[in-house]
Protein backbone atom coordinates (compact mmCIF):
# COMPACT_ATOMS: atom_id res chain seq x y z
CA UNK A 1 0.00 0.00 0.00
CA UNK A 2 2.52 2.51 -1.02
CA UNK A 3 1.60 6.16 -0.49
CA UNK A 4 4.39 8.52 -0.83
CA UNK A 5 3.23 12.10 -0.26
CA UNK A 6 4.91 15.36 -1.68
CA UNK A 7 5.50 18.04 1.04
CA UNK A 8 6.69 21.99 0.97
CA UNK A 9 9.10 22.15 3.79
CA UNK A 10 9.23 26.24 3.25
CA UNK A 11 6.35 28.82 2.68
CA UNK A 12 5.35 27.42 -0.35
CA UNK A 13 6.49 28.06 -3.39
CA UNK A 14 9.36 25.28 -3.49
CA UNK A 15 9.02 23.72 -6.96
CA UNK A 16 6.35 20.92 -6.00
CA UNK A 17 5.59 20.78 -9.01
CA UNK A 18 8.18 19.49 -10.17
CA UNK A 19 9.17 17.08 -8.09
CA UNK A 20 5.99 15.61 -8.21
CA UNK A 21 5.74 15.83 -11.87
CA UNK A 22 8.93 13.52 -11.56
CA UNK A 23 7.57 10.83 -9.06
CA UNK A 24 4.07 10.63 -11.32
CA UNK A 25 5.74 8.70 -13.56
CA UNK A 26 5.41 5.46 -11.91
CA UNK A 27 2.63 6.48 -10.16
CA UNK A 28 -1.16 5.24 -11.06
CA UNK A 29 -2.41 8.32 -9.39
CA UNK A 30 -2.00 11.56 -8.05
CA UNK A 31 -3.78 13.28 -5.64
CA UNK A 32 -4.20 16.55 -4.18
CA UNK A 33 -5.26 17.31 -0.57
CA UNK A 34 -5.45 20.94 0.47
CA UNK A 35 -6.15 23.97 -0.38
CA UNK A 36 -7.45 25.93 -3.33
CA UNK A 37 -6.16 28.08 -6.53
CA UNK A 38 -4.07 29.89 -4.04
CA UNK A 39 -1.00 27.38 -5.17
CA UNK A 40 0.92 27.80 -8.19
CA UNK A 41 2.61 24.91 -9.24
CA UNK A 42 4.57 25.27 -12.76
CA UNK A 43 6.06 22.49 -14.47
CA UNK A 44 8.39 23.06 -17.92
CA UNK A 45 8.18 20.25 -20.23
CA UNK A 46 10.30 21.25 -23.69
CA UNK A 47 8.64 24.46 -25.15
CA UNK A 48 5.32 24.08 -22.69
CA UNK A 49 4.90 25.72 -19.23
CA UNK A 50 2.11 24.64 -17.43
CA UNK A 51 1.08 26.80 -14.56
CA UNK A 52 -1.46 24.25 -12.42
CA UNK A 53 -3.65 26.04 -9.41
CA UNK A 54 -5.82 23.26 -8.57
CA UNK A 55 -5.37 20.28 -10.90
CA UNK A 56 -2.45 18.15 -9.58
CA UNK A 57 1.04 18.30 -11.40
CA UNK A 58 0.88 14.55 -12.31
CA UNK A 59 -2.15 15.55 -14.91
CA UNK A 60 1.06 16.12 -17.59
CA UNK A 61 1.96 11.92 -17.44
CA UNK A 62 -0.36 10.67 -19.65
CA UNK A 63 -0.77 7.34 -17.45
CA UNK A 64 -1.81 9.11 -14.46
CA UNK A 65 -4.93 9.36 -13.13
CA UNK A 66 -5.27 12.63 -10.71
CA UNK A 67 -7.74 13.40 -8.07
CA UNK A 68 -8.82 16.60 -6.00
CA UNK A 69 -9.11 15.48 -2.59
CA UNK A 70 -12.14 16.62 0.24
CA UNK A 71 -9.38 18.97 2.07
CA UNK A 72 -9.56 21.13 -0.98
CA UNK A 73 -11.45 24.23 -1.56
CA UNK A 74 -12.36 24.90 -5.06
CA UNK A 75 -13.54 27.27 -7.38
CA UNK A 76 -15.72 26.02 -9.85
CA UNK A 77 -14.74 28.83 -12.42
CA UNK A 78 -10.73 28.40 -12.16
CA UNK A 79 -11.14 25.11 -12.05
CA UNK A 80 -12.78 24.89 -15.52
CA UNK A 81 -10.69 27.08 -17.04
CA UNK A 82 -7.93 25.40 -15.95
CA UNK A 83 -9.34 21.95 -17.52
CA UNK A 84 -9.90 23.84 -20.61
CA UNK A 85 -6.49 25.29 -20.98
CA UNK A 86 -4.65 21.74 -20.02
CA UNK A 87 -7.28 20.94 -23.36
CA UNK A 88 -5.88 22.93 -25.23
CA UNK A 89 -2.65 22.03 -24.72
CA UNK A 90 -3.27 18.74 -25.64
CA UNK A 91 -3.87 17.50 -22.18
CA UNK A 92 -6.38 14.83 -21.30
CA UNK A 93 -8.75 15.96 -18.94
CA UNK A 94 -11.68 13.67 -18.99
CA UNK A 95 -13.78 12.29 -16.46
CA UNK A 96 -12.18 9.24 -17.14
CA UNK A 97 -9.06 10.72 -16.06
CA UNK A 98 -9.83 13.64 -13.27
CA UNK A 99 -12.17 12.75 -10.24
CA UNK A 100 -13.13 15.02 -7.51
CA UNK A 101 -14.09 14.45 -3.99
CA UNK A 102 -17.63 15.05 -3.45
CA UNK A 103 -16.30 16.24 -0.22
CA UNK A 104 -14.27 19.29 -1.29
CA UNK A 105 -16.22 22.76 -0.79
CA UNK A 106 -17.33 24.89 -3.43
CA UNK A 107 -15.98 28.86 -3.09
CA UNK A 108 -18.33 31.34 -4.69
CA UNK A 109 -17.93 35.47 -5.68
CA UNK A 110 -18.86 35.78 -2.02
CA UNK A 111 -16.30 34.00 -0.56
CA UNK A 112 -13.85 36.14 -2.43
CA UNK A 113 -15.78 39.33 -1.96
CA UNK A 114 -15.56 38.45 1.66
CA UNK A 115 -11.81 37.81 1.58
CA UNK A 116 -11.32 41.62 -0.33
CA UNK A 117 -13.37 43.85 2.21
CA UNK A 118 -12.17 41.80 5.29
CA UNK A 119 -8.65 41.91 4.40
CA UNK A 120 -8.84 46.08 3.35
CA UNK A 121 -10.01 46.01 6.62
CA UNK A 122 -7.15 44.88 8.62
CA UNK A 123 -5.15 47.89 7.34
CA UNK A 124 -1.86 47.89 8.70
CA UNK A 125 -2.00 44.59 10.03
CA UNK A 126 -3.24 42.93 6.55
CA UNK A 127 -2.24 39.12 6.28
CA UNK A 128 -1.16 39.35 2.19
CA UNK A 129 -4.17 36.93 1.21
CA UNK A 130 -4.35 35.69 -2.18
CA UNK A 131 -7.83 37.39 -2.27
CA UNK A 132 -9.18 34.15 -3.48
CA UNK A 133 -11.72 33.34 -1.66
CA UNK A 134 -9.68 30.51 0.47
CA UNK A 135 -10.36 31.80 4.32
CA UNK A 136 -14.00 32.48 4.05
CA UNK A 137 -14.75 29.42 1.82
CA UNK A 138 -13.00 27.35 5.25
CA UNK A 139 -14.36 29.10 7.89
CA UNK A 140 -18.11 28.50 5.88
CA UNK A 141 -16.71 24.51 6.59
CA UNK A 142 -15.94 25.13 9.74
CA UNK A 143 -19.20 26.58 10.74
CA UNK A 144 -20.62 23.84 8.77
CA UNK A 145 -22.52 26.00 6.32
CA UNK A 146 -20.10 25.21 3.64
CA UNK A 147 -21.11 24.41 -0.27
CA UNK A 148 -19.91 20.70 -1.12
CA UNK A 149 -18.78 19.43 -4.70
CA UNK A 150 -21.82 16.12 -3.50
CA UNK A 151 -24.29 19.09 -3.55
CA UNK A 152 -23.63 20.13 -7.41
CA UNK A 153 -25.28 16.63 -8.05
CA UNK A 154 -28.39 18.08 -8.29
CA UNK A 155 -27.74 20.88 -10.10
CA UNK A 156 -31.36 23.37 -9.16
CA UNK A 157 -31.34 22.44 -5.75
CA UNK A 158 -27.38 23.53 -5.66
CA UNK A 159 -28.16 26.53 -7.63
CA UNK A 160 -30.96 28.00 -4.99
CA UNK A 161 -28.33 27.15 -1.93
CA UNK A 162 -25.98 29.45 -3.99
CA UNK A 163 -28.45 32.06 -4.08
CA UNK A 164 -29.25 31.80 -0.58
CA UNK A 165 -25.90 32.20 0.21
CA UNK A 166 -24.75 34.81 -1.79
CA UNK A 167 -27.78 37.10 -0.33
CA UNK A 168 -26.41 36.08 3.27
CA UNK A 169 -23.36 37.32 2.34
CA UNK A 170 -24.45 40.54 0.60
CA UNK A 171 -26.21 41.74 4.34
CA UNK A 172 -22.28 41.14 5.83
CA UNK A 173 -21.26 43.12 2.81
CA UNK A 174 -23.18 45.88 3.00
CA UNK A 175 -24.52 46.20 6.57
CA UNK A 176 -20.90 45.76 7.82
CA UNK A 177 -18.33 46.93 5.87
CA UNK A 178 -21.09 49.18 3.30
CA UNK A 179 -19.22 47.14 0.27
CA UNK A 180 -22.01 46.94 -2.82
CA UNK A 181 -24.00 43.51 -2.83
CA UNK A 182 -23.50 40.75 -4.93
CA UNK A 183 -26.30 39.84 -7.93
CA UNK A 184 -27.23 36.21 -6.66
CA UNK A 185 -29.50 35.37 -9.06
CA UNK A 186 -27.27 35.80 -12.15
CA UNK A 187 -24.33 33.84 -9.82
CA UNK A 188 -27.04 31.54 -8.89
CA UNK A 189 -27.49 30.56 -12.49
CA UNK A 190 -24.15 30.55 -13.13
CA UNK A 191 -23.30 28.07 -10.54
CA UNK A 192 -25.93 25.87 -12.12
CA UNK A 193 -24.05 25.72 -15.46
CA UNK A 194 -21.30 24.91 -13.43
CA UNK A 195 -22.58 22.20 -11.77
CA UNK A 196 -23.66 20.39 -14.46
CA UNK A 197 -20.57 20.58 -16.44
CA UNK A 198 -18.67 19.19 -13.05
CA UNK A 199 -20.67 16.11 -12.20
CA UNK A 200 -19.41 13.39 -14.72
CA UNK A 201 -16.40 14.20 -12.17
CA UNK A 202 -17.62 13.85 -9.31
CA UNK A 203 -16.68 10.82 -6.76
CA UNK A 204 -15.60 8.74 -3.31
CA UNK A 205 -11.93 10.27 -3.95
CA UNK A 206 -11.71 8.45 -0.18
CA UNK A 207 -12.75 4.78 -1.58
CA UNK A 208 -10.97 5.37 -4.85
CA UNK A 209 -7.60 6.03 -2.99
CA UNK A 210 -8.16 2.72 -0.43
CA UNK A 211 -8.74 0.57 -3.81
CA UNK A 212 -5.54 1.72 -5.37
CA UNK A 213 -4.04 0.98 -2.35
CA UNK A 214 -5.15 -2.20 -1.52
CA UNK A 215 -4.17 -3.29 -5.30
CA UNK A 216 -0.70 -1.97 -4.46
CA UNK A 217 -0.91 0.83 -6.50
CA UNK A 218 1.34 3.57 -5.59
CA UNK A 219 -0.77 6.72 -4.95
CA UNK A 220 1.17 10.37 -4.70
CA UNK A 221 -0.21 12.69 -2.74
CA UNK A 222 0.47 16.53 -3.38
CA UNK A 223 0.16 19.34 -1.17
CA UNK A 224 0.00 22.79 -1.68
CA UNK A 225 1.94 25.88 0.16
CA UNK A 226 4.03 24.58 2.81
CA UNK A 227 4.81 23.88 6.21
CA UNK A 228 5.52 27.52 7.46
CA UNK A 229 2.17 28.45 6.21
CA UNK A 230 0.18 25.69 8.68
CA UNK A 231 -2.68 26.66 9.80
CA UNK A 232 -1.96 24.56 13.01
CA UNK A 233 2.07 25.27 12.73
CA UNK A 234 2.74 27.77 11.14
CA UNK A 235 3.71 31.29 11.45
CA UNK A 236 0.56 32.02 13.00
CA UNK A 237 -1.32 34.73 12.26
CA UNK A 238 0.07 34.84 8.53
CA UNK A 239 -0.50 31.20 7.56
CA UNK A 240 -2.65 29.59 5.30
CA UNK A 241 -6.67 28.31 6.21
CA UNK A 242 -5.89 24.39 5.40
CA UNK A 243 -3.12 22.11 6.29
CA UNK A 244 -0.39 21.35 3.78
CA UNK A 245 1.87 19.09 6.23
CA UNK A 246 1.25 15.15 6.28
CA UNK A 247 -1.85 15.11 8.46
CA UNK A 248 -3.34 16.95 5.89
CA UNK A 249 -2.55 14.43 4.05
CA UNK A 250 -4.13 11.55 5.50
CA UNK A 251 -6.93 13.89 6.44
CA UNK A 252 -7.73 15.32 2.89
CA UNK A 253 -7.64 12.11 1.49
CA UNK A 254 -9.37 9.90 3.74
CA UNK A 255 -6.74 7.42 4.34
CA UNK A 256 -5.11 5.49 7.00
CA UNK A 257 -1.61 6.48 8.14
CA UNK A 258 0.00 2.48 7.58
CA UNK A 259 -0.12 3.32 4.05
CA UNK A 260 2.59 5.91 3.90
CA UNK A 261 5.87 4.73 3.06
CA UNK A 262 7.59 8.03 2.04
CA UNK A 263 7.12 11.72 2.94
CA UNK A 264 9.50 13.93 0.40
CA UNK A 265 10.26 17.32 1.94
CA UNK A 266 11.12 20.51 -0.81
CA UNK A 267 13.05 22.65 -0.07
CA UNK A 268 14.72 25.47 -2.34
CA UNK A 269 18.31 26.17 -1.79
CA UNK A 270 17.46 29.26 -0.28
CA UNK A 271 14.40 30.92 1.42
CA UNK A 272 10.91 32.66 0.19
CA UNK A 273 7.75 33.84 1.13
CA UNK A 274 4.70 35.72 -0.57
CA UNK A 275 2.94 37.99 1.89
CA UNK A 276 3.36 39.34 5.69
CA UNK A 277 4.74 37.98 8.41
CA UNK A 278 8.05 37.19 10.22
CA UNK A 279 11.00 35.91 7.85
CA UNK A 280 14.00 36.02 9.53
CA UNK A 281 16.76 35.50 6.81
CA UNK A 282 15.53 38.36 4.69
CA UNK A 283 17.60 39.79 2.25
CA UNK A 284 17.70 43.35 -0.06
CA UNK A 285 19.56 44.70 -2.20
CA UNK A 286 22.41 42.79 -5.03
CA UNK A 287 21.98 39.45 -3.10
CA UNK A 288 18.35 39.29 -3.05
CA UNK A 289 17.83 41.03 -6.67
CA UNK A 290 20.35 37.99 -7.72
CA UNK A 291 18.02 35.28 -5.97
CA UNK A 292 14.34 36.95 -7.05
CA UNK A 293 15.75 37.28 -10.95
CA UNK A 294 13.97 40.10 -12.88
CA UNK A 295 10.29 38.28 -13.96
CA UNK A 296 11.56 37.67 -17.20
CA UNK A 297 11.28 34.04 -16.69
CA UNK A 298 9.48 31.44 -15.46
CA UNK A 299 11.35 29.92 -12.88
CA UNK A 300 11.89 33.58 -11.55
CA UNK A 301 10.59 34.60 -8.08
CA UNK A 302 7.33 35.93 -8.69
CA UNK A 303 4.46 34.39 -7.52
CA UNK A 304 2.63 32.04 -9.99
CA UNK A 305 -1.10 32.62 -8.52
CA UNK A 306 -0.42 36.42 -7.36
CA UNK A 307 2.72 37.62 -9.55
CA UNK A 308 3.70 39.46 -6.60
CA UNK A 309 7.68 39.46 -6.19
CA UNK A 310 8.56 36.62 -3.60
CA UNK A 311 10.68 37.92 -0.85
CA UNK A 312 14.26 36.02 -0.95
CA UNK A 313 16.62 35.19 2.03
CA UNK A 314 19.23 33.00 2.71
CA UNK A 315 18.33 28.66 3.17
CA UNK A 316 16.77 28.71 7.14
CA UNK A 317 18.40 25.17 8.33
CA UNK A 318 16.21 26.19 11.69
CA UNK A 319 13.30 26.50 10.01
CA UNK A 320 13.80 23.36 8.00
CA UNK A 321 14.49 21.35 11.29
CA UNK A 322 11.24 22.30 12.58
CA UNK A 323 9.54 21.00 9.00
CA UNK A 324 11.46 17.67 9.43
CA UNK A 325 9.87 17.24 13.14
CA UNK A 326 6.47 17.85 12.46
CA UNK A 327 6.09 16.30 8.86
CA UNK A 328 8.84 13.12 9.47
CA UNK A 329 10.39 13.81 6.17
CA UNK A 330 12.10 10.57 5.02
CA UNK A 331 14.07 11.92 2.31
CA UNK A 332 14.61 15.81 1.01
CA UNK A 333 14.37 17.59 -2.92
CA UNK A 334 16.36 20.43 -2.81
CA UNK A 335 15.47 23.02 -5.81
CA UNK A 336 17.15 25.75 -7.61
CA UNK A 337 20.51 24.52 -6.15
CA UNK A 338 21.73 26.64 -9.89
CA UNK A 339 20.42 29.90 -8.68
CA UNK A 340 22.99 30.01 -6.20
CA UNK A 341 26.18 29.98 -9.19
CA UNK A 342 28.46 32.96 -8.57
CA UNK A 343 27.62 33.92 -5.49
CA UNK A 344 30.49 34.07 -2.92
CA UNK A 345 29.61 33.25 -0.01
CA UNK A 346 26.65 30.97 0.42
CA UNK A 347 25.20 31.41 3.93
CA UNK A 348 22.87 29.34 5.84
CA UNK A 349 20.98 30.17 8.94
CA UNK A 350 22.17 27.20 11.38
CA UNK A 351 20.50 29.33 15.03
CA UNK A 352 18.89 32.62 16.27
CA UNK A 353 20.60 34.81 19.02
CA UNK A 354 18.35 37.31 20.96
CA UNK A 355 20.57 39.22 23.61
CA UNK A 356 23.10 37.03 24.40
CA UNK A 357 21.50 33.72 24.15
CA UNK A 358 22.07 31.78 20.51
CA UNK A 359 18.51 29.13 19.79
CA UNK A 360 19.04 26.26 17.65
CA UNK A 361 15.60 25.10 18.26
CA UNK A 362 12.94 27.64 18.19
CA UNK A 363 11.80 29.02 20.99
CA UNK A 364 8.51 29.16 21.89
CA UNK A 365 7.39 28.25 18.33
CA UNK A 366 6.96 29.64 14.72
CA UNK A 367 4.73 33.12 16.43
CA UNK A 368 8.10 35.02 17.94
CA UNK A 369 10.51 34.77 14.82
CA UNK A 370 10.62 38.55 14.74
CA UNK A 371 12.31 39.10 17.37
CA UNK A 372 14.93 36.89 16.60
CA UNK A 373 18.53 37.49 14.85
CA UNK A 374 19.54 34.76 12.33
CA UNK A 375 23.41 33.25 13.31
CA UNK A 376 25.08 32.15 9.72
CA UNK A 377 27.55 29.50 8.84
CA UNK A 378 29.26 30.90 5.81
CA UNK A 379 30.26 28.23 3.12
CA UNK A 380 32.39 28.76 0.03
CA UNK A 381 30.36 29.12 -3.08
CA UNK A 382 30.91 28.53 -6.69
CA UNK A 383 31.21 29.96 -9.84
CA UNK A 384 30.68 27.01 -12.43
CA UNK A 385 27.08 27.06 -14.73
CA UNK A 386 26.00 23.66 -12.99
CA UNK A 387 22.47 23.57 -15.58
CA UNK A 388 24.14 20.72 -17.38
CA UNK A 389 25.00 18.61 -14.17
CA UNK A 390 23.12 15.24 -14.30
CA UNK A 391 25.02 13.10 -11.69
CA UNK A 392 25.32 14.77 -7.94
CA UNK A 393 29.34 14.03 -7.86
CA UNK A 394 29.77 15.87 -10.60
CA UNK A 395 28.50 19.06 -9.08
CA UNK A 396 31.55 21.59 -8.00
CA UNK A 397 33.10 20.44 -4.41
CA UNK A 398 31.79 23.17 -2.93
CA UNK A 399 28.11 22.65 -4.13
CA UNK A 400 28.33 19.16 -2.99
CA UNK A 401 29.50 20.68 0.60
CA UNK A 402 26.37 23.01 0.67
CA UNK A 403 24.49 19.59 0.09
CA UNK A 404 26.23 17.92 2.64
CA UNK A 405 25.52 21.08 5.04
CA UNK A 406 21.73 20.55 4.70
CA UNK A 407 21.71 17.23 5.21
CA UNK A 408 23.88 17.24 8.54
CA UNK A 409 21.66 19.95 9.53
CA UNK A 410 18.15 18.45 8.72
CA UNK A 411 19.01 15.13 9.50
CA UNK A 412 17.61 14.14 6.63
CA UNK A 413 18.89 12.63 3.29
CA UNK A 414 18.85 14.73 0.35
CA UNK A 415 17.67 12.55 -2.89
CA UNK A 416 17.03 15.14 -6.02
CA UNK A 417 18.62 18.13 -6.56
CA UNK A 418 17.13 20.16 -9.16
CA UNK A 419 19.56 22.60 -11.12
CA UNK A 420 17.17 24.20 -13.74
CA UNK A 421 13.75 24.67 -14.74
CA UNK A 422 13.12 21.59 -17.35
CA UNK A 423 12.05 17.93 -16.32
CA UNK A 424 15.78 16.83 -17.09
CA UNK A 425 17.13 19.31 -14.99
CA UNK A 426 16.75 17.07 -11.66
CA UNK A 427 19.22 14.51 -10.74
CA UNK A 428 18.31 11.55 -8.60
CA UNK A 429 20.75 10.37 -6.22
CA UNK A 430 22.12 7.52 -8.12
CA UNK A 431 22.08 5.51 -4.54
CA UNK A 432 18.16 4.99 -4.71
CA UNK A 433 18.37 3.47 -8.05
Amino acid sequence: MPLDIVIGAQWGDEGKGRIVDVLARDAQIVARYNGGDNAGHTVTVGPQTFRLHLIPSGVINPDTKVVLGGGMVINPETLLQEMETLGAMGVDISPKRVRISYAAHVITPAHKALDRVQEAARGKVSLGTTLRGIGPAYVDKVARRGLRLRDMLDADTFAEAVRAHVQNTNEILTQLYKSEPLPAETISKTFRDYARRLQPYIDDISSLVADSLAKDQKVLAEGAQGTLLDLEHGTYPYVTSSIPTVAGAICGLGVGVGAVRRVVGVTKAFQTRVGAGPFPTELNGSTAMALRGTGENPWDEFGTTTGRPRRVGWLDAVLLRYAVQVNGFTELALTKLDILSGLQPVCICIGYRRGGEVFNKLPFGLANLESLEPVYKQLTGWKDDIRSVRRLKDLPDQALEYIEHIETLSGVPIRMVSVGPEREQIIIDESTQ
